[in-house]
């Protein structure tokens, strides 16, 4: 089961890596990004880059059992 959440974590954070690199129109993105909006004003885009990259990190190390056996 950690292999399907890994991968799903990863694709979650792909996700976020992208439609903020691309500042993606994406319903789904710009409800986080108005909510991302109030903490990191300018910002937001930046910090869901780094989110994502970071999810996308543990989710290939969960997927791979290196973390959370």
């Amino acid at each position: 089961m950690h292999i399907l959440f890994g991968i799903l974590m990863a694709l979650i954070g792909l996700f976020l890596t992208i439609s903020a690199t691309f500042r993606s129109e994406f319903l789904l993105y710009l409800l986080l990004v108005e909510r991302s909006r109030l903490l990191w004003h300018d910002r937001v885009h930046r910090f869901h880059q780094v989110v994502g990259v970071m999810l996308v990190t543990l989710g290939l190390l969960w997927a791979l059992g290196v973390i959370w056996r």
